[in-house]
């Protein structure tokens, strides 16, 4: 439940900042991103220089061409009994998804450690993370991979059992320091191998997008049950307006900013105020909620790509 391929939308690119032109001109490769980005676009007409801008903003025109596209797309030509389908059927359609593409769609996301750097351990204290919607453990592997804590246990589920067969079955997995099972966190009652409030971290990233909205709030009334008191939900997923939202023909829509995909899999987009209603409104304390805006460039084509992320940290009250 995760990440999409890239495609092209078009648009006028915003000058953003005004930060030293020096700092455009650093290079990608073998470079340590920090927290947030460090290459902003101050002149349009360096656009196509690098493959990417950090903390693009949009102004209103492009606003309002964003805004229109989704409203063309967010008529419901779906039946109910379709719509049902894709709710009953939903671990079917990610099987199918994981069948076909096994572990080769996602790419490790070793960027975590930047944005959420309490996912690197170092330490010796006993510590427990939990991934909701691991998929063939894209979050996980790297986690193990760059942790010396010998006394960090880490869990992960997901909806999908042809995901957790190929998670269990990857070479890179540990099953002394990862205990892997399916879970559908839409359940009011969780079958979880640990005890209620003794999770350090709940990693949900590219997971509640594909959960019907419906049932958003079964799932963080969960989360919060599970995490100690002071633990951490770390959380990242599509933001309004993000390209893979606006590429959706007309005829997709299953409701309010919710798609089905040709594959049967489905994506909500979120903004920043209907999660920090969502997390809050369970007892959740904001420690960040930012929309992350990226500019992807194809210099070869002279394509620009624009993405929008929500990212978000909460924490339960000590």
């Amino acid at each position: 439940m995760h990440g999409m391929k890239t495609i092209h939308l078009f648009f006028k690119v915003p000058s953003v900042y005004n930060v030293s032109k020096s700092m455009r001109f650093c290079f990608t490769r073998n470079r340590k991103k920090p927290k947030y980005g460090s290459r902003y676009l101050t002149e349009n007409s360096d656009v196509f220089s690098f493959n990417a801008w950090d903390d693009v903003e949009w102004d209103e025109i492009q606003e309002k061409e964003a805004h229109n596209k989704v409203t063309a797309n967010s008529i419901v030509k779906f039946s109910q009994e379709d719509i049902n389908k894709y709710e009953k059927d939903a671990d079917k359609f990610w099987n199918g998804f994981y069948d076909i593409h096994t572990n080769r769609f996602f790419k490790d996301r070793h960027w975590l450690f930047t944005e959420f750097p309490e996912l690197s351990d170092d330490g010796t204290n006993e510590k427990k993370i939990f991934e909701i919607g691991c998929g063939v453990g894209n979050t996980i592997f790297p986690i193990l991979q760059y942790s010396t804590n010998k006394n960090l246990k880490v869990y992960a589920s997901d909806f999908s059992s042809k995901a957790i067969e190929l998670l269990r079955t990857s070479p890179e997995f540990d099953e002394k320091r990862c205990d892997a099972f399916e879970l559908d966190a839409t359940n009011q009652v969780w079958n979880v191998p640990f005890e209620e409030s003794s999770v350090d971290i709940i990693v949900l990233i590219f997971v509640l997008s594909a959960i019907n909205p419906e049932k958003y709030t079964t799932v963080v009334e969960n989360i919060y049950k599970y995490l100690k008191p002071g633990g951490l939900l770390l959380f990242r997923d599509y933001g309004r307006y993000d390209m893979a939202q606006l590429r959706f023909k007309p005829g997709r829509s299953l409701g309010d900013n919710f798609y089905v995909r040709g594959d049967g899999t489905r994506v909500y987009f979120f903004n920043r105020d209907e999660i920090k209603e969502l997390f809050e409104g369970k007892g959740f304390q904001e420690l960040e909620n930012r929309a992350d805006r990226r500019l992807q460039v194809n210099r070869g084509k002279l394509l620009k790509m624009y993405r929008v992320w929500i990212q978000a940290k909460y924490q339960k009250p000590k």
